[in-house]
């Protein structure tokens, strides 16, 4: 577990890591800042604690999978295209 696997721009679970953990951001800072009744505040919270979650497990499937290596693919191509 590699905590410089976390930054992959082209993995699509690293933009929904981004999202969730922005979005338990907003909603904590909605849940802190106005005066909402207790079941509004409760369900906020809960969705901000639920993202966070999500977030985090993200976070860690990131840092646990080995990221693609970028010339692998094209040259095994190359050297398919070689042997004919």
């Amino acid at each position: 577990m590699k905590l410089s696997r976390l930054y992959q721009p082209r993995n699509p679970a690293f933009w929904l890591m981004m999202v969730f953990n922005l979005l338990s951001t907003v909603l904590a800072w909605i849940a802190r800042n106005y005066a909402l009744t207790t079941f509004a505040a409760l369900l906020i919270a809960g969705m901000a604690v639920g993202n966070a979650v999500l977030g985090i497990r993200l976070m860690l499937v990131l840092m646990r999978e080995e990221p693609p290596v970028a010339g692998s693919a094209r040259s095994r191509d190359e050297s398919d295209s070689a042997e004919f």
